[in-house]
């Protein structure tokens, strides 16, 4: 979990208005919904946890859909957007439900119009029912499949992250599993490394369950070919459910059917496909379904 407080453009408002007003404290989150405290107010700033924190200054540089925590910068600890540019701008983006989302170049990686991106997760990791398996998560992200499949009881969970921008934004959301967390006691592991390189240095049949949650496949369409699919065979027990994200891009403009080439490449690899909810849940089939492909 953060150790430093989180504000929006609306938060700081709150705030302000409370220390104008001449409020000797404050009560709202610092951690996107996750808890509730009372903070005491003063001219030069508030305090958090035991911990004073001067206010921004100038305030109203604060923009719409920012999260903003105070970070180390050339002139010291200073309120800077939770967000880095390394050949894509990776920003953590607040949303109405408390779990933030976060973007890559604007584009939206996790659902918000309609449902909060921790509940969707939920509703994706049931579908592996993860008490006491051992896990794959493909492409960890914010690490919300890890957080569910640690909390509904998952033997072992391996994560894998490639963008370590987006690892650094894990470090800063209170949403997101910490693998150093006590609550976990060894049962959570955070690869800072491309997924589709180091399947293949995972053992055969070692996972009861997996899920995967790649980037569109413009972006990474390695993690959409058959060569994956047919390692996420090799590292899966005969039976063990897989949940693969694709949503639709581009369905309404190009016609293209990324869900049902999905299901043919799984198939080809080994599995049983049908589409579920915005992606593919597929079974890895028996070895000798997987001996008769060969």
């Amino acid at each position: 979990m953060s150790a430093a407080p989180l504000l929006d453009r609306e938060r700081l408002a709150a705030l302000l208005a409370a220390r104008d007003r001449g409020d000797a404290v404050w009560r709202g989150s610092f951690d996107l919904d996750r808890s509730i405290d009372t903070v005491a107010l003063d001219p030069a700033g508030f305090e958090w946890r035991g911990t004073r924190w001067p206010w921004p200054n100038p305030a109203s540089r604060f923009k719409e859909r920012t999260l903003y925590a105070p970070l180390p910068g050339a002139a010291g600890l200073d309120w800077q957007p939770v967000q880095r540019y390394g050949g894509s701008l990776i920003k953590l983006v607040p949303t109405a439900w408390g779990p933030p989302t976060f973007e890559i170049d604007g584009i939206k990686m996790l659902p918000t119009a309609r449902v909060s991106p921790w509940d969707d997760a939920a509703t994706k990791v049931a579908l592996v029912q993860p008490r006491g398996r051992r896990l794959l998560d493909c492409c960890g992200g914010l690490g919300y499949y890890a957080a569910h499949a640690l909390n509904n009881g998952a033997a072992q969970v391996q994560s894998f992250e490639k963008n370590p921008d987006v690892v650094w934004l894990r470090r800063l959301n209170p949403w997101s599993p910490s693998p150093d967390a006590p609550a976990w006691a060894g049962r959570f592991t955070l690869h800072e490394g491309d997924v589709s390189r180091l399947i293949a240095t995972l053992p055969d049949a070692h996972f009861d369950a997996a899920l995967h949650d790649p980037p569109r496949f413009g972006i990474a369409g390695e993690l959409y070919s058959l060569a994956f699919y047919a390692e996420l065979a090799r590292v899966l027990k005969p039976g063990a459910p897989l949940f693969h994200y694709t949503g639709a891009p581009n369905a309404r403009t190009s016609g293209r059917d990324v869900p049902g080439e999905v299901i043919k490449r799984l198939e080809h690899a080994g599995f049983r496909a049908g589409r579920k909810l915005d992606g593919v849940f597929a079974i890895r089939s028996t070895a000798q379904r997987q001996r008769a492909l060969r």
